[in-house]
């Protein structure tokens, strides 16, 4: 025990966060005492290294079957979760499907207070940060597009922190009018001594506000310093973009999360692509700072080194989630390290403070783009080890042999796409594959590495996705803004690719006119929102989806950037029967020893119920939310969409030792934290991402049996 809670402290004292510390001077002695037999989860992805590892052991290989459900809270409220909640002092603080805050005691799930902003949050909202200086203790939460401070103890908003407890991250950005730029905090902050660092959701498509780091004072809301991931004249990488981009590309942003080295002061940003995703005629060049994974001096936002992953990128290859440091063994020595995932299904592993890669890094040539205006790169750089976690080429022999029905449609449809591997240019009027698809590979929920090993654990997908470009009118009507701002996802003909992406087709007999223009406004799960739409677009554009009406909008309407070309829309490989249309595994759970870049194991992650009632248990199937891994000898993972189980492994063996179905499907990362000598786990059960299924918010916690 008395180890245990060193390490724990160790950790937690290097992010600033003191877990022994009365939250506010009203806290009781008693408190002060069960807090000192407990050991937290305090920063999203469980320490500021965002290793997700635990040093508890109480729950173990020996006993792990024994698990049970300890408490739940229900927030009752539709719309699923992807949130990890984080644990200090014995409380959890938590996240609701609309972006309400709570805090719960951790030992019993009984609420202590809720914050409601009076927002109805739309977008995903993945954890919180918490900050203390000894006297105030802050949690800092996104709620669509502000951050906001609130006090740990009572939930009530600091009024000296920005206006009156909140800052509005549209501004500063260097982009007006402030109120059409389209930015949400999917990804809780990084908090550095007394800074809290955040990136964004941006749009993918034009116009977008540009993915800029910024760190604010804690305490007043002030801004201190921002990195400017499209470089303006005169900064490195500049000459990477056309001379103008700067004031009219946007995205290359972080929005899925960054880690710390909070002793060398070094924040690691994984960044996406700039918009438009899929075109680049307006941005030729590299485009630094996209694709990258950047070392930043935390406490002024100097560039210390980069690593660019995709030049140019028009595949929508974002860095999918933060990186993991850990430290490994590489040419007989101890190196501090940082370990990045990628959709493609590759792992890159660097020295920390350097950036110098630890496995060789080989350029490889590619096709160049035969569209009109394009200029693809002519090399991108892979890793040579490991090797990746997911398959690169999609081939017949490959193709579902669910039944031989299936398996012929499959043959017939492959036939029509060009299927060439990773970094082949998408074509004008011929559906290229993307393989593994645009949701990885690794995606947000991000890898667990195990200090003591070295070794690391990645969840992914493993399915195809088809695309193609098309010439754009450019035309300011319904129709043209449809294909230029939703076409994108939903397709040119409003299909969508469910579940995923949902039809639009007879949308007007499921949700009302003012509801849909609400969400085009503000956006939902993975759909950002559009204000940057004026209110005659807005119409214009609903009468469209809900009418099919393509009426000629006001010439006082704002036109939009019209990029010469646009993307067809994101388009599943599945069968008719609505299963990936490729070979399983479909999803997979991997283990490698980043010591030596070899496997230690892979196995099938989840599984369709209604097949595994017909003897097809073992497919694996799409998930989201990631790992975690404990000293106990075991790792913790839900995250598969269909069948709502949630799952502890061996972690050395990858064998099954327990599993239990959750209320929805866990599609978000779990934690683990101990409370008056008690070891729990706890993960949010939201669920959205199966059509069959209803959605929810619940918070389930388990334990072993109180003696």
């Amino acid at each position: 025990m008395i180890l245990r809670i060193a390490v724990a402290l160790a950790a937690v004292a290097s992010a600033l966060v003191s877990v022994n510390v009365p939250a506010n001077s009203e806290q009781s002695e008693a408190n002060a005492k069960a807090a000192e037999k407990s050991v937290d989860w305090p920063v999203y992805g469980g320490s500021p290294e965002n290793n997700h590892y635990s040093s508890l052991v109480q729950i173990n290989r020996a006993n792990v079957k024994q698990l049970a459900v300890a408490w739940s809270f229900d927030t009752d409220e539709e719309g699923g979760l992807q949130t990890s909640p984080i644990i200090v002092n014995g409380v959890l603080y938590g996240i609701t499907p609309t972006q309400r805050v709570f805090a719960l005691d951790a030992a019993t799930g009984k609420l202590k207070w809720k914050f409601d902003s009076g927002i109805k949050g739309t977008q995903p909202d993945r954890g919180l940060s918490y900050w203390t200086d000894r006297r105030s203790s802050r949690i800092l939460v996104g709620v669509t597009n502000f951050l906001y401070a609130l006090d740990a103890a009572t939930g009530k908003p600091f009024p000296t922190f920005g206006k009156q407890g909140h800052i509005d991250l549209r501004e500063n950005l260097g982009r007006q009018p402030t109120k059409s730029q389209s930015i949400y905090l999917t990804s809780p902050g990084i908090v550095y001594k007394d800074l809290v660092i955040v990136g964004g959701r941006n749009p993918e498509t034009l116009p977008a506000p540009p993915g800029n780091i910024r760190a604010y004072d804690v305490r007043t809301g002030k801004l201190r310093w921002s990195f400017h991931t499209i470089p303006h004249p005169g900064e490195y990488g500049y000459g990477t973009w056309p001379k103008q981009a700067w004031k009219t590309s946007g995205a290359a942003n972080n929005w899925a999360g960054m880690a710390l080295d909070a002793k060398r002061g070094i924040l690691y940003v994984p960044t996406g692509s700039a918009a438009f995703d899929f075109y680049g005629g307006d941005r030729l060049g590299n485009d630094l700072f996209a694709n990258c994974l950047i070392a930043l001096n935390a406490g002024n936002g100097k560039r210390l080194w980069h690593f660019q992953a995709v030049r140019h990128d028009v595949w929508d290859r974002d860095f999918p989630s933060a990186p993991a440091l850990l430290t490994v063994r590489h040419d007989g020595k101890e190196v501090a390290a940082v370990a990045q995932t990628t959709k493609q299904g590759f792992v890159y592993l660097f020295e920390r403070v350097s950036g110098r890669p630890l496995f060789p890094i080989e350029c490889k040539k590619y096709p160049p783009s035969d569209v009109p205006g394009e200029a693809t790169a002519a090399e991108q750089p892979l890793p040579t080890r490991p090797a990746p976690f997911a398959r690169q080429n999609l081939t017949e022999d490959l193709l579902t042999n669910r039944t031989p029905e299936v398996h012929q449609w499959a043959v017939e449809k492959f036939r029509t796409f060009r299927s060439e591997g990773q970094f082949v240019p998408f074509s004008i009027g011929k559906d290229t594959v993307i393989f593994p698809g645009f949701d990885g590979g690794a995606e947000w929920g991000g890898p667990a590495v195990d200090p003591a090993t070295g070794i690391i654990y990645i969840n992914a997908n493993e399915m195809a996705w088809t695309g193609a470009l098309a010439e754009n009118t450019g035309e300011n009507s319904p129709k043209g803004i449809y294909l230029s701002q939703c076409g994108v996802c939903h397709g040119e003909k409003m299909a969508g690719s469910p579940p995923a992406i949902p039809t639009l087709i007879g949308v007007a007999d499921r949700i009302p006119w003012k509801q849909i223009a609400m969400t085009i406004k503000n956006g939902k799960g993975r759909m950002p929102g559009f204000p940057n739409l004026t209110d005659d677009q807005m119409s214009a554009l609903v009468d469209y989806l809900t009418s099919g009406e393509s009426k000629e909008v006001k010439r006082s309407g704002r036109p939009l950037v019209a990029m010469k070309f646009r993307f067809t829309g994101y388009k599943k490989f599945l069968d008719p029967e609505g299963y990936p249309a490729v070979a399983p595994p479909w999803g997979t759970l991997n283990a490698i020893n980043l010591n030596t870049g070899e496997y230690v194991w892979k196995i099938p992650l989840g599984a369709y119920p209604e097949l595994a009632a017909k003897g097809m248990s073992n497919t694996g199937t799409e998930n989201y939310g990631g790992p975690i891994v404990t000293a106990g000898g075991l790792l913790f993972i839900g995250a598969t969409n269909f069948d709502k189980r949630f799952r502890a492994y061996d972690k050395s063996t990858g064998e099954l030792l327990w599993e239990t179905t959750l209320p929805f499907a866990g599609n978000a990362t779990p934690a683990t934290y101990e409370v008056q000598g008690r070891q729990f786990v706890v993960i949010a059960a939201g669920g959205g991402k199966d059509p069959k299924s209803r959605s929810g918010g619940i918070y389930v916690a388990f334990a072993l049996p109180a003696e």
